[in-house]
């Protein structure tokens, strides 16, 4: 019998250790700073229907979506007739469910379902995996999680303004402290679409004018003509392209004088800045991008990116308010707003960066080094009294040379060691080491122990 090799799908990582103790540092500053916030954790099934998924990314977040083939005879119900007919044909027959694609559409569901117990405003957190079938390059997982934060029932746009906030409390306790958190309006995209003269085709406008950044003016031009917009409007784009560092509220009051609804949307966003100094909040790091358009179709008002200046990393943060988006699943008239931290992402920009505190990387305090049965068996007693102060400790399990238990708590970045031997027994004493300096002391059990916990 051949020996299979193990091998992972393309995209998806495992997590040692050491990247989880890293990744840990990440997500528990963020649950932190959403607690801070009166944000309570929900988590929901990682497969949904696709009735439920399909339809609310537009249609390249479509195509990304994992089919998960029926249970049993898939192929049961399908015919000649069906499979002639091509895949679209054929997929409702073989497959009911997908991986969930983000957290927020599975939100939504989770809100309509549960409309009746559930206390509005309602702020929730989620910290869970998404799939979707991209094309696996450096920042881009196919499995990746995301940690979400939504307020939904309510339009008030002190959520907005408190989305900043949190954003910038993330990164500061990050130590990151080069970045941008883009914001626009889509009311303000409706409003420009309006002005040329393509009203009601945003989405389109929406889907090329994202690209601008990666793509460059010249090919979303190539792309907007392509989609059928007249040359006349793309020409009435170029001011707004060219804008540069004239003053952005003045020049789009003027620019959107014929659009109410873009208006509407310049005022929301002059709103969130004025809340910002209410907060005593400055707009460091805050960039009104008025190009900034984000491709996902459910967004109605506000819309945020975040990116980190100077890493070879995308962004790693977005999210908007989009007040219809509980409206598919038959409740009306309930508007959210939200964001998104990419985890995977921030913790490459971490990485990248050389941010993750050392201590981020110690798991255990304490380790007891013995020589010998008898000594084993009093370095149990040494564990059991330092896991009642709290002190996170382990015992060498083997009876091995000195050596190579140190050479244990070395690599496994322990910074203390209670060695125990014959002279300890006796003395009643222990000898205390400080793997860092070096140094080493005899002294009572209760006076390391004490030591190692005011160090910690």
């Amino acid at each position: 019998m051949s020996i299979q090799k193990p091998t992972l799908p393309k995209g998806t990582r495992d997590f040692g250790p050491q990247v989880m103790a890293k990744r840990n540092y990440i997500l528990d500053t963020i649950k932190s700073t959403f607690k801070l916030f009166g944000f309570q954790q929900l988590e929901t099934p990682s497969m949904e229907n696709l009735s439920v998924l399909t339809g609310k990314y537009g249609d390249e977040g479509d195509q990304l979506l994992y089919k998960i083939l029926n249970s049993g005879d898939f192929l049961k119900k399908v015919t000649a007739e069906k499979l002639s007919k091509g895949s679209n044909a054929v997929l409702p027959l073989v497959a009911e469910k997908g991986l969930r694609y983000d957290l927020t559409v599975p939100f939504a569901r989770y809100v309509v379902m549960n409309r009746n117990d559930i206390t509005f405003p309602f702020k929730r957190f989620q910290i869970q995996p998404v799939w979707r079938a991209d094309r696996p390059q450096r920042g881009r997982y196919r499995e990746f999680y995301q940690c979400d934060a939504d307020v939904v029932g309510t339009d008030s746009l002190v959520c907005e303004a408190e989305i900043i906030l949190m954003i910038k409390r993330v990164f500061s306790e990050l130590k990151l402290n080069d970045y941008s958190i883009k914001i626009n309006n889509r009311k303000i995209l409706t409003g420009i679409s309006e002005v040329i003269g393509e009203p009601g085709r945003e989405s389109d406008l929406c889907v090329s004018i994202d690209k601008l950044d990666k793509i460059g003016w010249e090919k979303v031009r190539e792309e907007l003509e392509q989609k059928g917009f007249s040359e006349a409007s793309i020409e009435k784009l170029g001011p707004i392209i060219d804008m540069g560092s004239k003053d952005k509220f003045e020049f789009l009051q003027i620019f959107l004088a014929s659009s109410e609804v873009g208006l509407q949307g310049l005022n929301e966003l002059r709103e969130v800045f004025d809340l910002l100094g209410s907060f005593k909040e400055d707009e460091e790091f805050v960039d009104f991008d008025v190009v900034l358009a984000r491709g996902l179709s459910y967004y109605t008002g506000a819309i945020f990116e975040v990116k980190v200046n100077n890493v070879s990393i995308g962004s790693v943060s977005g999210g908007g308010r989009y007040d219809n988006l509980t409206g598919v699943f038959g409740l009306e008239g309930v508007s959210g707003v939200g964001f998104s931290f990419g985890v995977d992402r921030l913790y490459d920009v971490l990485e990248e960066l050389e941010l993750f505190p050392e201590e981020s990387l110690k798991s255990t305090t304490l380790m007891v080094a013995h020589f010998g049965e008898d000594a084993l068996s009093h370095g149990l007693n040494v564990l059991t009294e330092a896991r009642k102060l709290g002190i996170s400790a382990e015992i060498f399990p083997d009876d091995a040379k000195m050596k190579k238990q140190f050479n244990y708590a070395d690599k496994k970045n322990i910074p203390f060691v209670i060695i125990i031997g014959s002279e300890e027994i006796k003395s009643g004493e222990v000898t205390l080491k400080n793997m860092e300096s070096g140094e080493q002391r005899q002294m009572g059990l209760q006076e390391a122990l004490k030591q190692i916990k005011q160090s910690v």
